[in-house]
């Protein structure tokens, strides 16, 4: 799928950026070329210092904004496919610094959508989350609104042989400034900091996560946000799993937080498909298909009226020992009870 392409990541000095950066190469070793797209000059070395260019000549760096479009512009041509994983993901930061989420988040993905169809680029998909559905903070919002805008570009490509579509899923296990690590990092005080005792989450790791935004470059129509099937976890099973010696502190419910996540309501479920392994929401407005064209297209199915999935309600749930295990495999290799 990506071999002889050029594929551009933005945001890609991130945890997601780099996991991706190695699947690639590791998967589709013709690649033609890897563009890095970041403000992070920092990270970009630390990566260089990784893929030496005389071993890996495929990867390329630039340095540069989405809030920027010119330089995004400059940064696509001769692109093939745009993942856009730029954002500002902290909840509280962007309740902070709201102006700033709006200019990242929102006019961000305007210009990725402008870039990307002034270039010729074929295929996009946009990363999202779980808080962009039924969003309560502002994070959710500005994801909610730049999950519209991805899916409504399909309706303005005119001739242009380019698709556009979304995947949203949830906690990524091990993600810089997720739960797990700060937990690891917090058990030598003996205390863990709990929000609120019936909290629940969904939980994936970073290569289920890559491996679905290939799965969207593959099988998108445009217009799809794709959701994954995934399990929840319970909060007080992550703190059993990582330091069941600690005293469990309950610090309350932080601003713009849930106590459940959600990824698709009763609502969305009205243009909802099951694909077996990912559901997939519909645009509620697409010029170019209709429902039976994606049904078709998908060998999917429509999922019951007034389904929604969420955390608390999920039937699949990690239990602490598959906790334990996941963190070994995915977080830390030495980490020990």
């Amino acid at each position: 799928m990506l071999n002889s392409k050029t594929v551009l990541i933005t945001g890609g000095t991130g945890s997601f950026g780099k996991q991706f950066i190695e699947t690639i190469l590791e998967q589709y070793p013709k690649v033609k070329k890897i563009i890095i797209y970041s403000r992070d000059e920092l990270k970009q070395f630390e990566i260089r210092q990784k893929y030496s260019h005389k071993l890996y000549p495929q990867l390329r760096f630039f340095i540069g904004d989405v809030r920027d479009q010119n330089r995004l512009i400059q940064a696509c041509e001769g692109v093939d496919a745009i993942i856009h994983a730029a954002a500002i993901k902290q909840v509280d930061t962007a309740e902070y610094n709201p102006t700033e989420c709006i200019r990242t988040n929102i006019d961000g993905a305007e210009n990725v959508i402008q870039a990307a169809l002034k270039c010729g680029v074929k295929n996009v998909v946009a990363l999202s989350t779980d808080k962009a559905c039924a969003p309560i903070n502002l994070y959710g919002a500005t994801k909610l609104v730049s999950d519209k805008l991805f899916a409504a570009a399909n309706n303005i490509k005119g001739s242009k042989n380019i698709r556009f579509s979304v995947v949203r899923y949830g906690n990524v296990m091990g993600s810089r400034g997720s739960v797990i690590p700060f937990f690891i990092k917090k058990k030598n005080e003996g205390i863990l900091p709990i929000t609120h005792e019936n909290m629940t989450r969904f939980n994936i790791s970073l290569q289920d996560g890559v491996n679905m935004v290939l799965y969207a470059l593959e099988n998108h129509l445009g217009g799809e946000i794709f959701v994954p099937k995934i399990p929840s976890y319970r909060i007080l099973d992550i703190a059993k799993a990582v330091a069941p010696e600690c005293k469990i502190k309950i610090v309350g419910v932080r601003p713009g937080e849930k106590l459940h996540e959600e990824m698709i309501t009763d609502t969305d479920s009205l243009n909802t498909i099951d694909l077996g392994r990912y559901y997939a929401i519909l645009p509620s407005v697409c010029f170019m298909n209709n429902e039976e064209d994606f049904i078709k297209h998908h060998n999917a199915i429509k999922v019951p009226f007034g389904f929604k999935y969420n955390s608390e309600t999920n039937t699949e749930w990690e239990t602490v020992e598959s906790l334990r295990a996941l963190i070994k495999e995915h977080v830390d290799p030495e980490f020990t009870v």
